[in-house]
């Protein structure tokens, strides 16, 4: 099916840059925008723009339920989500489909999937991709106290769902983890509505690395290289840079192959990130997560490869 027209259910340089894509290959592009943006650059580019609600984006962006009578009022084919507000959102996949309206993006069952960093780290270990050794979970402090004493110390706790750095907490000894489960699970409900836990060997000296895949509605799926993000503050990236630097040729191409695997066993469609980490000491590396939307880096990557994503 051929899309005549898409809405971009976002705002900002993402709203932007979709906008300009949909008009480089002759499609129409809508802008749903809150109250406060009727004038923004993304509704000045639009060929058409849509108010949704008032400038609070839980009821306006973060409203599904307007952003599907957005799409039906216009008669928009599809989608676009963009990155962040309802990217990762598996209801409004679902709503879209319901509706007959393409969601420019990966499936419901994909974005639940690798929404959630527990069931994705069992799938990549059934894919036989290395992940970090830990825990399945810890729901109490009575779990993590016996996942702690298999792993040892130093260690990270970790948000089971969301992502953004909430929830992570480096425990160094067994007196801190107390305070530090407590602590990670009041910030991870508060971040998620969901305060599951679990735990990984913490790597000190290692590199953060993930890999730009995208893949078709036909099955296809390729990996663009990857970018190096391992300059953060309270794990927030501040620095991209691709390719990776200091990687060995043998573990750039595993890296490649692990994340091609991955979004091939999901049947992954559109843009996304597969993150790693890579232990500078020993040279391996890890699955650590699944970005199921193209991520605010990805120009990093578009001009090292000259691919528009």
């Amino acid at each position: 099916m051929a899309l005549r027209r898409v809405l971009v259910a976002n705002r900002g340089e993402i709203a932007v840059r979709v906008i300009r894509a949909c008009h480089a290959l002759g499609i129409e592009a809508v802008a749903v925008v809150s109250t406060a943006d009727r004038d923004s650059l993304p509704a000045r580019l639009a060929d058409r723009a849509v108010c949704i609600g008032p400038p609070a984006p839980a009821a306006s962006y973060l409203n599904v339920r307007a952003l599907i009578a957005a799409a039906q009022g216009t008669g928009a084919d599809a989608l676009h989500p963009g990155y962040g507000f309802l990217a990762e959102s598996p209801e409004l996949a679902e709503a879209c489909a319901t509706y007959g309206i393409i969601f420019v993006g990966p499936s419901p069952r994909c974005l639940r999937e690798m929404g959630n960093k527990l069931a994705a780290r069992a799938l990549a270990e059934r894919l036989a991709i290395p992940i970090v050794p830990g825990s399945v979970r810890a729901a109490t402090l009575e779990e993590a106290r016996e996942a702690a004493a298999a792993l040892g110390f130093p260690l990270l706790l970790k948000a089971a769902a969301g992502g953004g750095g909430r929830g992570i907490k480096i425990v160094p000894d067994a007196a801190a983890l107390p305070a530090l489960f407590e602590l990670a699970a009041a910030e991870a409900r508060a971040a998620f509505g969901d305060g599951t836990l679990y735990l990984e060997r913490y790597v000190a000296n290692a590199r953060h690395v993930e890999v730009q895949v995208l893949g078709d509605r036909f099955g296809r799926v390729i990996a663009l290289g990857e970018r190096d993000c391992s300059l953060q503050r309270r794990y927030q990236k501040l620095v991209e840079e691709a390719p990776a630097p200091g990687l060995a040729p043998a573990a750039r191409a595993g890296l490649a192959e692990a994340a091609v695997r991955l979004a091939s066993a999901l049947a992954y469609e559109s843009a996304g990130t597969v993150e790693f980490l890579v232990d500078l000491d020993s040279g391996a590396f890890y699955f650590l997560e699944m970005n199921t939307r193209i991520q605010v880096e990805h120009p990093v990557t578009e001009m090292v490869w000259g691919v528009d994503l």
